[in-house]
């Protein structure tokens, strides 16, 4: 059986690299994000729209579980958006949130990401 978490960690490293070239590798070319049917195209731009607001974005796994086809993961994010974020004004400062996030893979490629970001953690560091 195909290892998930090594693709997942494959994956992260794309991201953190900002490899969008390689992101094909990964996300099927009709991923759908939280019900909306991005896309490889629109998930892309949605990631560098993200890098854009966050220039210190990094994506941090810390933990990770897998039972094929799904993969859970809680991602920390230590970093200083730009201007207003989540509809919040971060306006640059230092702010650390977690993201939990569910993946549903098929021929070894991500196509349903599932995630809820902590917004509460924000707004109390706000």
């Amino acid at each position: 059986m195909t290892d998930l978490k090594q693709i997942y960690r494959d994956y992260i490293d794309c991201l953190n690299g900002q490899a969008w070239s390689n992101l094909g590798t990964f996300v099927a070319d009709d991923v759908i994000h939280n019900s909306n049917p991005l896309g490889l195209a629109g998930y892309r731009k949605m990631l560098e729209q993200d890098c854009a607001a966050i220039p210190d974005l990094r994506f941090n796994v810390e933990m990770m579980i897998s039972e094929h086809p799904y993969l859970g993961s809680r991602l920390r994010f230590d970093c200083s958006p730009k201007g207003i974020f989540l509809g919040l004004p971060v306006n640059g400062r230092c702010v650390s949130f977690h993201e939990n996030v569910f993946y549903q893979f098929d021929n070894n490629k991500i196509v349903r990401v599932r995630s809820i970001i902590d917004k509460a953690a924000l707004e109390a560091q706000l």
